[in-house]
């Protein structure tokens, strides 16, 4: 009998432990460890922050669903992995020995690099659902003392696509509340143009996110290196393409949402030989360490590579659909391995994704994520603002029930008209 562990109950994690009960025999046990009692679907969060969702509405309790399918949980955190031992220490004092471990925690969000910023400082995030909630108080208080906003990312961010979602949001939300006039915005972003995402662009990316941004009267600012943060100022260095200070940026603000890096979180970036310098897990074609190879791992916390040098650093995304089929290699992977054979599966490395931008939205497609590619697809309309709605209900109603279905695949797909991939 084997004992599989997976660390991080999200979008990569869950629906990896579900597919994990559903390929192996039942001799086999799957426990999933999370810090939380609760999964959250993250990328609803930017709803959350303007009010538009709550806490309850995009989360599902962990215990009830994973004791249906068989599952064991355990709520705890994780402060040390011995994997020369296979074994794992909890908060709590007690270990965990394990056969095969999968690590989906996600990423630490490092706040501390850039001074100032957070939500323990002068900066709102999106990142958790907690921290969209705290938000979303911040928002309030803008609503009653209206002024400038500054939303956007920090130097080593690699998650862009939340950033431009909750600008147009929050334009969305303020003009719902006639205070739109009241409330001049500003993008801040380390991408070296508009429409980057850490992908390089994407189709007419650049060009669509520039009008649409100037359409809504929101300014920016590229290339931005966010030095520091006090109470209701920014500062900024804009570089140059060499990247050299073009200019300094002092700028007011009564409310500021920045993405900030993320790096690998404590536990995982500890062990030697697993992460690289930013604690980010690395893995093979397989989704498998090389050094230790009966542990894997999938979504934002694998190491994968910048698409290219970029004057401010930037990070390349880990989006959904990604993150579902670098799981469901690692399940694949793992039932050969038990069954004595090597491991055969690979994710399929591509870009899906449905933007919201809160009365209309962006689809993009980029086969494979890192260029030169495939497939390059960009589209927006009021059609992908009533697909994200629908994908929320979808992908939270099938975590409930414990499916194992390749959830984005087969909504997101559907919703594009896309019969596969290939097509």
């Amino acid at each position: 009998m084997a004992h599989i562990v997976i660390l991080g109950a999200g979008v990569g994690g869950l629906p990896c432990a579900y597919e994990m009960k559903e390929e192996l025999e039942k001799m086999h046990q799957i426990t999933i460890i999370n810090e939380r009692d609760h999964f959250q679907f993250t990328p609803s969060n930017p709803w959350v922050a303007v009010g538009w969702r709550t806490h309850e509405n995009i989360s599902v309790p962990l215990a009830p669903v994973l004791a249906k399918k068989g599952i064991n949980f355990i709520q705890d955190r994780v402060t040390r992995i011995d994997a020369e031992n296979n074994k794992l220490e909890l908060q709590s004092g007690d270990p965990v020995d394990y056969d095969y471990l999968v690590i989906t925690t996600g990423p630490r969000l490092a706040f501390e690099e850039v001074p100032g910023s957070g939500p323990e400082g002068h900066t709102a995030s999106i990142c958790t659902t907690e921290h969209a909630v705290t938000a979303m108080g911040d928002y309030n208080r803008l609503l009653e003392n209206p002024g400038p906003v500054i939303i956007g990312a920090m130097p080593f961010a690699s998650c862009f696509g939340p950033a431009y979602e909750f600008a147009f949001i929050l334009d969305c939300a303020l003009r719902k509340k006639k205070l739109r006039s009241k409330v001049p915005m500003t993008f801040v972003t380390s991408e070296p143009y508009i429409g980057h995402l850490g992908l390089g662009g994407v189709g007419d990316s650049r060009g669509m996110l520039e009008s649409d941004l100037r359409n809504h009267n929101i300014k920016f600012i590229t290339n931005a290196k966010t030095t520091k943060v006090e109470d209701g100022m920014m500062y900024v260095d804009e570089m140059d393409d060499d990247g050299n200070v073009k200019k300094q940026h002092e700028l007011p603000f009564n409310y500021s949402m920045m993405l900030p890096a993320f790096k690998g979180v404590d536990a995982v970036a500890e062990v030697e030989g697993l992460c690289n310098p930013r604690g980010f897990v690395m893995i093979d074609e397989h989704q498998r360490n090389p050094k230790y190879t009966n542990i894997y791992s999938a979504g934002v916390c694998v190491a994968i590579p910048p698409v290219e040098a970029t004057p401010v650093a930037t990070g390349a995304p880990k989006t959904g659909y990604m993150i579902e089929s670098m799981a469901t290699a690692i399940v694949k992977n793992i039932a050969s391995e038990i069954n004595g054979k090597e491991p055969e599966a690979n994710a399929t490395w591509n870009a899906i994704c449905l933007a919201d931008m809160g009365d209309t939205g962006a689809a993009f497609v980029a086969l494979p994520q890192i260029p030169p590619r495939n497939v390059t697809w960009f589209k927006k309309g009021k059609w992908v603002h009533q697909a994200k709605i629908g994908f929320e209900k979808y992908f939270i109603r099938k975590m409930k029930k414990g499916n194992t279905d390749p959830l984005y695949e087969r909504f997101i797909l559907k919703t594009l008209g896309i019969k596969k991939l290939e097509d």
